[in-house]
């Protein structure tokens, strides 16, 4: 069974950047996406971010869009993301997750990291 383990979280200022990560115990067998969701208490977790094995084909959120990159480190088993003009809204538990197949926006993932707190200032 996959484990996933986020890191990377922390306090900063409005404007500011952040890198998480995500590291899996071992590969998956054929094609599978990588998604970073989000949640705040109260609300749905939502998709922010998603990349695909087959193509390495990248998926956001329009909130996130062209502030928030995601990558992969084939070699050691992780995928990386890193947020840009962080603004007070994106403030949320961010969560790391894996499926087989396509990439898919609702959060119907094989497996889930813990999570890792994102808070961000005005």
């Amino acid at each position: 069974q996959v484990q996933l383990a986020e890191s990377g979280g922390g306090l900063v200022q409005a404007g500011g950047s952040l890198r998480l990560s995500c590291a899996a115990t071992e590969r998956t067998l054929g094609p599978y996406a990588v998604g970073w969701f989000r949640q705040d208490p109260g609300k749905e977790r939502e998709f922010v971010a998603a990349i695909y094995s087959a193509t390495s084909n990248t998926y956001y959120a329009d909130s996130v869009k062209d502030r928030f990159v995601i990558s992969r480190d084939n070699a050691n088993y992780m995928v990386h993301l890193q947020m840009n003009r962080l603004k007070p809204e994106d403030t949320a538990v961010y969560y790391c997750a894996m499926k087989r197949g396509i990439v898919r926006f609702d959060p119907v993932y094989d497996y889930w990291g813990q999570g890792t707190q994102v808070t961000v200032s005005s």
